[in-house]
């Protein structure tokens, strides 16, 4: 079972994807020390040996306002998205670059954010922590804690390193809440527009009420057993456009155990609930019409449609809510994709390129 972060039960939960881009892999691979030493080893050997192989591991890639991102942290982030893209097939070394490029990206604005975390000294009590941990548990009907640290271990996670990855995404949400969702307004028209434009999402589908009587075939029905069914069927369909009354015949005839109870009622349903035959019958049926011998792979029916009821439009108080946390979250993900952009303008940024390794 996947735990469900805290991302997961928040009403801020697509600003803070935008914002943490990958960093939701971070608590998967506990992070290595930087290295005293950084650059590429240089050779100190003579020109006529054979020179060693260096290892860049832990080169730098980039510095961000003094700090570092390096080559181990770009390669551990962005092996997963690696692996996820070979399942899907062979990719050659530009694809990989690319990747690779992207979570470079990702990595500079996670670390643009955290500084900006510090520097508005945005804290997290030890009871926002618990309360989050306890969110995590009901979210994913986890009775204790005790039953959460197995969870977590089944996953390869310490508790200590998820409680830290939950203490971070709470940081977050407090730095989207102060730099971008404070400052996002959905007003009135702005909803009756989206309203408006969007009336199929908040109109239900046509619905249908019908009857059926059923002759049961099955698999093991031999061609004699198929006919006599068929010409019963027609008997009572003969019976049902003869005046006779719907209800009572499927009670009498009907081999479906229910309909002999209600008379063959299917209840009310919409589009795709059925199977396709008796689907594709009853829609071309209007109220009160029977249809001819229905056949399907498990025998014969005889259809009436009892009701189609036109689909509703749902009234704009009532679905008002939801199209304000649409808006809300659409401007929130906008303000906050130009806030980042802003934020890394006015940062320094320096990208060394190492040839063959990015």
């Amino acid at each position: 079972m996947k735990l469900h972060t805290l991302a997961a039960v928040t009403t801020t939960t697509l600003a803070l994807l935008v914002m943490s881009g990958c960093a939701g892999n971070d608590a998967a691979v506990s992070k290595e020390p930087v290295a005293a030493t950084l650059k590429p080893v240089q050779s100190t050997t003579s020109p006529e040996e054979p020179k060693k192989p260096v290892n860049v591991t832990n080169a730098i890639v980039a510095v961000v306002n003094d700090e570092i991102i390096t080559l181990y942290d770009v390669n551990r982030e962005a092996q997963l998205l690696i692996t996820e893209a070979e399942k899907k097939g062979a990719i050659n070394d530009a694809a990989r670059s690319k990747i690779r490029r992207t979570v470079l990206d990702r990595l500079i604005e996670k670390k643009l954010t955290e500084q900006k975390i510090r520097e508005l000294n945005i804290r997290v009590s030890e009871e926002e922590i618990r309360q989050a941990i306890d969110d995590v548990r009901k979210q994913n009907n986890i009775p204790s804690q005790e039953a959460l640290v197995a969870a977590l271990a089944g996953q390869g996670l310490s508790f200590d390193l998820y409680r830290a990855q939950l203490q971070e995404q709470i940081e977050k949400l407090k730095l989207v809440s102060m730099e971008v969702r404070a400052k996002v307004q959905v007003g009135e028209t702005e909803m009756r527009d989206y309203y408006t434009a969007n009336l199929a999402k908040y109109t239900e589908e046509e619905s249908f009420r019908a009857r059926h009587i059923f002759f049961k075939t099955g698999e093991k029905a031999t061609p004699d057993d198929i006919q006599r069914s068929k010409a019963t069927a027609l008997a009572v369909l003969a019976d049902v456009k003869g005046g006779k009354d719907f209800a009572e015949l499927a009670k009498k005839f009907s081999e479906d155990p229910a309909a002999r109870k209600d008379g063959g009622d299917l209840g009310s349903f919409k589009k795709g609930d059925m199977q396709p035959e008796l689907e594709k019958t009853i829609i071309s049926l209007k109220p009160g019409e029977v249809s001819e011998l229905v056949t399907t792979p498990i025998g014969f029916h005889i259809i009436k449609l009892e009701a189609k009821v036109a689909g509703k439009t749902k009234p704009f108080e009532n679905v008002k809510s939801d199209i304000e946390e649409t808006l809300y979250r659409k401007k929130s993900e906008e303000r906050f994709s130009q806030w980042a952009k802003d934020l890394r303008g006015k940062a320094s940024v320096e990208i060394r390129e190492l040839e063959g390794l990015l």
